[in-house]
């Protein structure tokens, strides 16, 4: 079980950016192709509000959406799923299970061996090279 990480709003917007809380705090969505960075060496991608590791570049592919797409989570543990609504789409948002952040959405058509892709909005993660945790 992971420990929680709890704050105030204000605690959120003094540790993420405007962009940042827009998205991982009122469940925003960054533009599609609007990715900054590109990373294709080895490495973690962590929680950009709490930095638990949540994704391997290894686990990370080219799913033409325009975001950021993984097939995998470092640990299923580390990920929260659930029910979204909020558009005429049904979608399974996902959230940090340890800080409740939005990060983005799983959706079942990804590629083997889990069949999953992980639509996480760039903003909501930092990249760390070479696995540090």
């Amino acid at each position: 079980m992971i420990e929680k990480i709890r704050k105030t709003e204000e605690e959120w917007k003094k540790i993420l950016t405007p962009k940042q809380y827009q998205i991982m705090r009122d469940r925003g969505t960054e533009p599609a192709f609007s990715c900054t960075w590109e990373k294709q060496e080895n490495g973690i991608y962590h929680c950009a509000a709490c930095d638990l590791p949540l994704f391997r570049s290894k686990a990370k592919y080219e799913s033409g959406t325009g975001w950021p797409s993984f097939f995998v989570p470092i640990n299923s543990e580390y990920i929260d799923e659930c029910p979204d609504n909020s558009s005429a789409l049904q979608r399974i948002e996902v959230l940090c299970a340890r800080c409740g952040s939005h990060l983005g959405h799983v959706f079942a058509d990804g590629p083997p061996p889990t069949g999953k892709r992980y639509c996480i909005n760039s903003l909501a993660l930092n990249f760390k090279p070479n696995g540090k945790e």
